[in-house]
């Protein structure tokens, strides 16, 4: 099952920056996928959004993996910050290798162990994103 939110789900994203979005049609992260599907439109809408680059590319890179069931809008910046851009990325990485990197991003900012997703929440991920690539 693919998931699609409201685009002020995404993390980091502000109430001016949301209402910026929604006024140019963009109020789902499914709608930010289907405007921003490569490089030269995230450019376009960065121009016309006045936003750098870098973060529409943050943003498309959210919504793809908010995508994922188990993921949402509740592991994806989580993910990303241990490096994973894509749903076709996650596919293709191996579970353990992603949990080791989830548990050192917990541990060194929450300082806690048990909020971090376990191996079998990672796994069930990668399989998601595999049958949604199509791998």
């Amino acid at each position: 099952m693919i998931c699609d939110w409201s685009i002020g789900d995404l993390p980091g994203l502000n109430d001016v920056e949301q209402t910026l979005l929604q006024e140019i049609g963009i109020a789902t992260t499914g709608q930010l996928l289907a405007v921003a599907p490569d490089a030269a439109t995230k450019q376009q809408l960065a121009v016309k959004l006045s936003f750098k680059i870098q973060y529409v590319n943050k943003l498309v890179a959210l919504a793809d993996l908010a995508r994922l069931t188990g993921v949402g809008c509740q592991y994806n910046g989580l993910l990303l910050h241990t490096g994973i851009i894509s749903v076709k990325q996650l596919a293709q990485m191996p579970a353990h290798k992603i949990h080791q990197q989830l548990l050192k991003l917990h541990v060194a900012t929450l300082q806690r162990r048990d909020l971090c997703p376990d191996l079998a929440q990672v796994q069930n991920w990668i399989k998601q994103a595999r049958v949604l690539v199509g791998s």
